[in-house]
């Protein structure tokens, strides 16, 4: 199961007892917190939504949460009850859930926070899964959605061009469609994107990308100098692996595809570069290697 059905779920109002939310990205986890509380009313939320973290349970024992759970809601609606960071949860607690799986309470909804694959510990049959991770293919549906949740409407070339100037972190994704809602707009379109979120500066991903596609090495390293006041290293390879994608993505001339594949060959080996270095001087190559392809 995927984003979109806990979208769905949510839409129904988390109908299961029993919920394991997986993901690799935390920045999806603290989403899904708040999606989740937005379904408590603000009133009840002192009672009826409580959210615990495996790693900092202070004074809370795993049997009190549990208690938590079995407790009769104070209001008429059901209870929420999240346990972040599942996966760090020792064995000796694993075991007391198993009883609750099996017979949960119905006043409650218990949404266990898991990073990474299930563990095979948390694969029961009433509880139910899904994986909220976004793939490149979802992007940005999700990137509309997002912008759906605040009240905007974004066509499909703006939501290009914000994949393509910020590249497929969601974090930061989600941050400039927060300043989206100060432009005063209900559609938001390619120009008050560069405007608005890009302000003044010069270039983007897209012209680099084009740049480089015209091997003008002056104007690829005049664009860079530009963009890495503002971009890390790593989220300035994820951009320009976002608008290679793009185009992978369309028709292509066997000659083409072969080109972008030497292209996604070079971005891999990049990518390996800059975790290991965590310096520019591996965009820098990564760039002169485009070029002379």
């Amino acid at each position: 199961m995927s984003y979109r059905n806990f979208l769905d779920e949510l839409k129904k109002g988390m109908p299961s007892p029993l919920y394991i939310l997986s993901s690799a990205d935390p920045f999806l986890h603290s989403e899904a917190v708040s999606l989740l509380k937005g379904l408590v009313p603000a009133g009840e939320r002192e009672f009826s939504f409580e959210v615990f973290d495996v790693l900092n349970l202070n004074s809370v024992t795993f049997d009190q949460i549990l208690d938590v759970l079995n407790t009769v809601p104070f209001f008429s609606g059901r209870k929420f009850v999240v346990i972040e960071n599942i996966h760090k949860l020792l064995k000796k607690d694993i075991l007391k859930l198993r009883p609750y799986f099996a017979g949960p309470s119905e006043g409650s909804v218990l949404v266990m926070l898991h990073a990474g694959p299930v563990k095979k510990d948390f694969r029961e049959p009433g509880v139910k899964q899904i994986v909220l991770d976004v793939g490149a293919k979802e992007l940005p549906s999700w990137l509309k959605a997002k912008a759906k949740s605040k009240g905007l409407e974004m066509p499909d070339a703006a939501v290009d061009y914000l994949i393509g100037t910020i590249g497929p972190d969601l974090g930061l994704l989600s941050s400039e469609i927060e300043k989206c809602t100060l432009i005063g707009k209900a559609v938001i379109d390619r120009k008050d994107i560069a405007e608005i979120i890009e302000g003044k500066r010069k270039y983007g991903i897209f012209d680099l990308v084009n740049a480089i596609r015209s091997r003008d090495a002056d104007r690829v390293f005049r664009i860079y100098r530009v963009l890495r006041e503002t971009e890390e290293p790593y989220a300035l390879l994820g951009a320009i692996n976002w608008q290679y994608s793009r185009l992978l993505s369309g028709k292509n001339k066997p000659e083409d595809r072969e080109y972008l594949y030497r292209v996604f060959s070079i971005l891999n080996s990049a990518d390996v570069a800059i975790k290991s270095s965590g310096d520019s001087y591996p965009v820098e190559l990564l760039l002169a290697r485009l070029v002379r392809l």
